[in-house]
C-alpha cells in the first residue's frame, strides 16, 4: 500500500530493496530502486540523498543479538538521517511504552530502544506502536490445513489488540504524504477489537468452515524450537521475554479511541488472506 500511495499521490518514491528482483513490475517501474540492505551506511547514503521523508522498518534477524538487529541495524541510518536533511520520519515499532513490562519484553524493548535513537536525531518523527499482527498467523497455515491447529504462548483467553498490515501501511502512508506534523509522538494502530486466542479459533472456524483450536505452547518449548533452527541465542531470548511481556498485558496500556482503531476485522482478514493461504 506504500508504495501504491506515493506514486498516486504524486511523489517520487526510493526504495531500498536486497533484490530488485522481488519488486512487482507494476512498483520496479514507477519507483527508483537502490540495491542492497538499509543497514548498510553506502546504502540509506545513497537511499536518504534529495529524501524529504523515509519510512523506518528493521527486519527482524534471528541470526544477531538484539542488540545488533535493532539498534545496531538502525545506527547508520541514524547518523545519516541529519547530514541529509531527512525532515521526517515515520517508523514501525511496538506497543508497551510506559507499561511496566517495557523494560524487559525483549524484542519490544529493543524496538523502543530504536524509536529513542530515531528521536534523537532531531527529526520530525512518527512511531507506529503496533500489537500483534494477523498476519503472524500466516506461519500456521500449514498447522491449520493439515491439524486444524494454531499455536503460541499466550493464555488462551487472554484478549489483546490485534491488527492487519494494510491498516498499519494505510496510517503510514497518511502521515508520509501529509508531512503537516512536528516533534516526536506514538500513533497507536490498534485493530478494531481485542481478541484471545480462543476467540482467534471460534471466527477462523466460522470463517474457514472447519474446526480450528488452539494449543497454548510452553515458553520453554517455543525456546527449543527456535534454538533448533539455529537462531541466535540472545534473539531467541528477546522473542521468549517479548511473548511473556505481551502475556502480563504489555499490548493492553492503551485505550483504544476512534483515532487509534484501524478498520480490519478478524473475520474480514480471514476471509480475504487466511483462507486463501489454507485452502490453496
Amino acid at each position: 500500500m506504500l508504495l501504491e500511495s506515493a506514486p498516486a499521490a504524486g511523489e517520487d518514491l526510493r526504495v531500498v530493496v536486497r533484490d530488485p528482483a522481488r519488486l512487482p513490475d507494476g512498483v520496479r517501474e514507477r519507483v527508483e530502486v537502490v540495491t542492497g540492505s538499509h543497514g548498510d551506511a553506502a546504502v540509506v547514503d545513497q537511499a536518504f540523498a534529495g529524501a524529504d521523508a523515509v519510512f523506518w522498518l528493521v527486519p527482524p534477524d534471528g541470526s544477531l543479538s538484539q542488540e545488533d538487529a535493532y539498534r545496531g541495524f538502525t545506527a547508520p541510518a541514524a547518523k545519516a538521517l541529519a547530514p541529509h536533511g531527512v525532515g521526517h520520519v515515520v517508523g514501525v515499532s511496538a506497543l508497551g511504552r510506559g507499561t511496566p513490562q517495557a523494560d524487559h519484553a525483549g524484542l519490544v524493548t529493543a524496538s523502543l530502544a530504536v524509536d529513542d535513537l530515531i528521536a534523537s536525531c532531531g527529526v520530525a518523527y512518527r512511531v507506529l506502536a503496533n500489537p500483534s499482527f494477523f498476519e503472524n498467523l500466516l506461519e500456521e497455515a500449514d498447522s491449520i490445513r493439515g491439524s486444524g491447529v494454531f499455536g503460541d504462548t499466550a493464555d488462551g483467553d487472554r484478549k489483546a489488540p490485534f491488527v492487519a498490515v494494510a491498516d498499519i501501511a494505510a496510517v503510514a502512508a497518511g502521515l508520509l504524504l501529509d508531512r503537516s506534523w512536528t516533534g516526536t509522538g506514538s500513533v497507536p494502530v490498534l485493530g478494531p477489537q481485542d481478541l484471545s486466542p480462543n476467540d482467534l479459533a471460534r471466527i477462523m472456524t466460522e470463517q474457514l468452515g472447519r474446526p480450528v483450536r488452539y494449543e497454548r505452547e510452553t515458553l520453554e518449548d517455543m525456546r527449543a524450537s527456535l534454538l533448533s533452527y539455529g537462531l541466535n541465542e540472545d534473539f531467541v531470548q528477546g522473542v521468549v521475554d517479548m511473548k511473556r511481556a505481551k502475556d502480563n498485558g504489555l499490548d493492553n496500556g492503551v485505550t483504544r479511541t476512534p483515532d487509534t482503531a484501524s478498520p480490519t476485522t478478524f473475520e474480514q482478514w480471514c476471509a480475504h488472506t487466511l483462507k486463501p493461504a489454507v485452502t490453496r
